[in-house]
């Protein structure tokens, strides 16, 4: 009966596979759920805590929404947070302690390292807008041009839209790089989360998607394999 239960637990944990849904016409990137794409996705929780305590009730809940074109992946996220810091100016400095959406993104789901290459991406946008990320010289770079984000916060609601470029792993610094043209069929690795801060010199929690093993779960940021699939339909 033990290894029946273990495989059940297993199959309970295993790393999701998510289904992208084509936009028959690009979404308006204004931070308004309000076209025909995102009414029509379906909204998936953000509520595994990767990083923190538990949450107290009304500290924070997350939801996002997916689809696709040939050119963009768009995020809808909605946010409520009773409290939003951004207390590095420097865009390039401790940008993970503050109040940001991050979008992991594996072009090919080849999954491995990522943290000193290319291989996935863990983009960090900030409240002010700003994109960042490590580098393969394992320093933060922006990637602003890498994605067409607005935010629009009301009271403690926050809606993020962004559309997100895929770029492969061939992506070099300083030169041309041409992102991936999107086609159905095409299975990304991807992951969401939530850097919550709520006015601390650290962020108290880490929020993500996707269950993660093990008492260290703040894994994204460096390796690909908890990502899950997101299967572009």
């Amino acid at each position: 009966m033990l290894p029946i239960v273990i495989t059940l637990i297993a199959s309970l944990f295993a790393t999701p596979t998510l289904v992208a849904n084509k936009a028959t016409k690009a979404p308006i990137i204004d931070g308004k759920p309000t076209d025909a794409c995102s009414k029509a996705a379906t909204w998936l929780p953000i509520d595994q805590v990767w990083l923190g305590k538990p949450m107290a009730k009304g500290d924070f809940k997350g939801r996002y929404k997916l689809s696709w074109d040939s050119k963009y992946l768009y995020v809808l996220a909605e946010i409520e947070d009773d409290t939003l810091i951004d207390i590095h100016p420097d865009g390039l400095d401790k940008y993970w302690d503050d109040d940001c959406l991050e979008i992991f993104i594996d072009a090919d789901a080849s999954g491995g390292d990522h943290l000193a290459s290319y291989n996935a991406w863990a983009y960090h946008t900030a409240l002010d807008g700003k994109t960042t990320d490590f580098g393969p010289n394992s320093k933060p770079h922006y990637y602003n041009e890498h994605v067409i984000t607005k935010r629009i916060t009301k009271g403690n609601k926050t809606v993020w839209e962004c559309a997100y470029a895929i770029y492969p792993d061939t992506y070099v610094d300083r030169e041309k790089n041409t992102p991936l043209t999107l086609k159905k069929g095409h299975t990304l690795g991807f992951a969401i989360a939530y850097c919550d801060n709520d006015k601390s010199p650290e962020r108290e929690n880490f929020i993500g998607n996707v269950f993660v093993a093990g008492e260290d779960k703040n894994q994204g940021y460096k390796t690909a394999d908890i990502f899950a699939k997101l299967v572009l339909k």
